[in-house]
């Protein structure tokens, strides 16, 4: 092997993108009931990853990425910030997840993580020994990424379809097309061509390692809860997820960020009582602005972020403060 190929941490999690199915015709019940393959056994698969870095295979999970969640976040949170620290030859991290909760996990790392090295998440929509599989090629394209001087500094990064996105903008938005990962307001950040990553733009919010979150030691998040809005929804999610103990709530209301009628009421009624709450929008694109229905009930606009995105940050902010202005300025900082 070259001595010039940058040594890539590969930390696997699991997801589709390590799934063998019961044959190359299975690209429905694998999940259920094929097998995982650990990160060493992925990189054994696709040899090609061998061509373009030297992977450090580091099994974390061999799951669905429906189980990983904060629990799991803080501990790949600290396993990337250990290897950082032992192994300083390390130029970049690759992280192959599920597909389902992908976004969630990136852009809680993108808050939240210090390093300085490149960090790559990537997934399949095809198990690997499906016919026509996209792992093999996503998880190269994640390694040329995470290998690449034009990487650094751009926050953590997701890898699919050869297309490079940010983690603060990118959503899954097709239960099965390749494409299914889209940063539908600004669009994808590069792509990765058979001459490697090219990028076209760059964040320009704030993004790890230079956020307040990455200096904190944080060990688990408060609880927020999403409630979805629908014709003739009720106030009786609001007043569930309050009575369960939530800190904050997101409104994930009609476009452009209305809940119903009875909802905004109890909505209202939470933010009177001390819980934070973030009006979003159940629409894939647009932002949240901050009116003056907003602004005159205490409610924090949520800006351009998706509900799943928009309870991470509250989640993040609550640990230090319940100030709703404070809340607002993050939500348009980060």
């Amino acid at each position: 092997m070259p001595a010039s190929l940058p040594r890539i941490a590969v930390i696997g999690t699991g997801g589709t993108i390590s799934s063998l199915g019961a044959s190359s015709m299975d690209v429905l019940d694998y999940p259920d009931f094929g097998q995982k393959l650990t990160s060493e056994a992925l990189i054994d698969r696709f040899p090609e990853a061998r061509l373009v870095a030297e992977p450090v295979p580091v099994t974390f999970r061999q799951v669905g990425s429906t189980a990983i969640g904060p629990t799991e976040w803080f501990e790949l949170r600290d396993l990337i910030h250990r290897i950082a620290r032992e192994d300083p030859a390390i130029a970049g991290f690759v992280i192959p997840h599920g597909t389902a909760t992908l976004e969630e996990t990136a852009f809680f790392l993108n808050l939240t993580l210090g390093v300085s090295q490149p960090v790559v998440l990537v997934g399949a929509q095809r198990p690997a020994s499906a016919l026509g599989t996209d792992a093999g090629t996503n998880l190269v394209n994640a390694l040329q990424v995470a290998g690449c001087d034009a990487a650094l500094g751009k926050g953590v990064l997701v890898v699919l379809n050869n297309e490079i996105h940010p983690a603060r903008d990118v959503v899954k938005t097709s239960t099965y097309r390749v494409q299914t990962f889209r940063s539908l307001d600004f669009g994808a950040l590069g792509h990765v061509d058979g001459d490697g990553p090219h990028f076209y733009r760059a964040p320009l919010k704030a993004h790890m390692p230079d956020t307040p979150f990455a200096a904190r030691d944080i060990a688990r998040l408060p609880r927020v809860d999403v409630i979805y809005s629908y014709a003739g929804a009720d106030s009786d999610l609001v007043e569930a997820a309050v009575s369960g103990g939530a800190k904050g709530l997101v409104s994930a209301g009609f476009a452009p960020g209305t809940p119903s009628p009875a909802q905004q009421a109890a909505f209202i009624e939470a933010a009177k009582s001390g819980v934070v709450v973030v009006q979003c929008s159940r629409a894939f694109t647009g932002r949240i602005a901050p009116r003056r229905r907003l602004r005159e009930t205490g409610i924090v606009a949520g800006e351009d972020f998706s509900p799943q995105k928009a309870r991470i940050l509250l989640a993040l902010m609550l640990l230090t403060t319940t100030d709703v202005a404070a809340i607002q300025e993050a939500f348009q900082t980060y």
